[in-house]
């Protein structure tokens, strides 16, 4: 395109795209960019997934704690891979866990099949949930056998995460073990 400024004629150049080597730059900038951006989204994910099960399982405390007062009974958490039975014998309560009303007081906590199922939670696959108790029993007075504590690690092993359940059936999240050390993870 040309345009007359007093006796000067200037011609324009319309450029429609980018050069090869300002493509390349652009691209390499995108890498960069994504290469630092892609572990710290994995490990908001995996922050994320841990927060997740500890809040699906603080959630569970509270419906056992409230149901065992409004129902007057007993009511147990145990592990359950199906949803619908305890599997007081796995090393992990990862695969998920279940809230109901234990009829017959047993403890450690089994299902019977009559004994009606309040809630279910599913598994945790990408992390471990470990604990020192095998099933937790809520009671509208007297706790007593309540205490225990179940620990929330992510696939990476790090940043533990701890619901500690005093014998008072109550709970409290900490990242520290008894003697104020960062909790460990443990497979």
């Amino acid at each position: 395109m040309k345009y007359r400024h007093g006796s000067t004629v200037h011609t324009l150049s319309l450029s429609r795209g980018f050069t090869l080597i300002e493509m390349m730059v652009g691209v390499a900038i995108m890498a960069i960019l994504a290469a630092i951006a892609v572990p710290s989204f994995a490990a908001l994910h995996q922050n994320v997934a841990r927060r997740t099960a500890l809040n699906n399982f603080w959630h569970a405390i509270f419906l056992a704690r409230s149901e065992a007062v409004k129902r007057n009974s007993v009511i147990a958490l145990c592990r359950s891979s199906d949803g619908s039975s305890c599997n007081n014998n796995a090393l992990d309560w990862s695969s998920g866990w279940i809230v109901f009303d234990n009829l017959d007081h047993d403890e450690p906590a089994t299902r019977d099949i009559n004994e009606p199922i309040l809630q279910v939670f599913s598994s945790w696959p990408t992390g471990h949930i470990t604990s020192n108790r095998k099933t937790f029993s809520f009671r509208a007075g007297n706790q007593g056998v309540v205490n225990g504590t179940v620990v929330f690690c992510d696939a990476s092993g790090h940043n533990a995460q701890a619901i500690i359940i005093s014998h008072t059936g109550r709970p409290r999240q900490s990242s520290r073990d008894a003697s104020n050390k960062p909790l460990q993870c443990t497979s």
